[in-house]
């Protein structure tokens, strides 16, 4: 990647009822696409780690936010619950005159990936799920990696992350791990606790039958933290789903096999839609 590819995120704090978000706009230098893409990150994950993506995509308007607590974002005054992350998003995208997006959801950001398409259908127009699960629903992954995601530890420390790297994720280490680090900033304790427990007893397999959504799901057959067999399942509930599996792929496949794995995203995102009616975003309020 040149310099002069390296695309700079537009940063504001949004607030959205009790909560204020940190915000990042990669603005398209190519435009190509028609609509832009939401990004929902994985648990504690800041929204620098989509760098990586919005530099292969200059095509595309790509829009996400630190989850309270996380990245830059104020700890949460209160829990909160996926249906809330939703609104939350459309929010932020009716501000900014965003109508109709793409989604896309990692590991956690899966689940509000899925909420988020049960709750905006109309807008949402196509659905790329990566490393993610039903929620409650999920066949666990492996203990010696679900034992590492209680605590945030591996974004305070690096030697203890560099260490455990492959035992967490299943992606190699080395000088993916170490670049990796760099882009992580630490989560308050608070916010990475309310994040987790904002998933406690909810799943997506009631109504996911009922989304009828051009969905993308892609897994690796290394995770460690959300097994391959709970892309599979989603896979089977979706009526308009295609499955795609990372040969050797593990948890960070999204950023770790990244150019690998493009043609595949990009050929999904560019398939042409049966037309329908658009979502059109709320004018601006006039001074």
């Amino acid at each position: 990647m040149e310099p002069s590819d390296v695309r700079t995120p537009e940063l504001s704090m949004q607030k959205v009822g009790w909560q204020t978000y940190r915000t990042a706009i990669w603005r398209a230098t190519k435009r190509s696409a028609e609509r832009p893409l939401l990004f929902f990150n994985g648990i504690g994950a800041n929204l620098e780690l989509a760098q990586p993506l919005a530099e292969m995509m200059p095509e595309r308007d790509i829009v996400t936010f630190d989850m309270p607590g996380i990245g830059g974002s104020p700890a949460p005054l209160v829990p909160y619950r996926p249906w809330m992350v939703s609104r939350a998003a459309a929010t932020i995208l009716d501000r900014f005159g965003f109508g109709d997006v793409d989604v896309i959801g990692v590991s956690w950001g899966g689940g509000a990936a899925q909420q988020f398409a049960l709750q905006y259908r109309r807008r949402t127009k196509k659905l790329i799920l990566c490393a993610t699960s039903t929620g409650m629903t999920m066949v666990p992954g492996k203990f010696e990696a679900l034992s590492k995601m209680a605590t945030p530890q591996r974004y305070l420390d690096k030697d203890y992350l560099m260490k455990n790297f492959e035992k967490l994720y299943g992606d190699e280490g080395g000088d993916f791990a170490s670049h990796h680090h760099i882009r992580l900033k630490p989560p308050t304790l608070r916010g990475y606790m309310f994040q987790m427990l904002a998933m406690v007893g909810w799943t997506s397999l009631p109504f996911i039958p009922f989304l009828n959504v051009p969905t993308l799901i892609m897994g690796g057959d290394r995770d460690k933290i959300v097994p391959l067999i709970n892309m599979k399942i989603i896979h089977r509930a979706m009526p308009n789903a295609r499955l795609h599996v990372v040969p050797g792929g593990g948890h960070l496949f999204i950023i770790s096999r990244l150019p690998e794995i493009m043609p595949i995203v990009r050929g999904f995102l560019e398939e042409p839609l049966v037309a329908h009616r658009k979502w059109r975003a709320p004018r601006p309020a006039v001074a």
